[in-house]
């Protein structure tokens, strides 16, 4: 299964673009922030999300 590593920090992303046959350390990674009327940090940051509320801690 392909997926993103996403790094959130404020409005901005760091966004690990994995793709097949590529390792995570040479694939590309987008800088993405918040800008007015942008919607592509929106998708990552609904994924984000999504992630974080299905998320429990770690005993340790």
């Amino acid at each position: 299964m392909l997926y993103n590593s996403i790094y959130r920090g404020d409005d901005q992303f760091l966004v690990n673009t994995h793709a097949y046959g590529t390792p995570a350390g040479t694939a590309p990674v987008l800088h993405l922030r918040q800008v007015a009327g942008g919607d592509m940090v929106n998708t990552y940051a609904e994924s984000f999300e999504k992630t974080w509320e299905g998320a429990v801690p770690v005993d340790g």
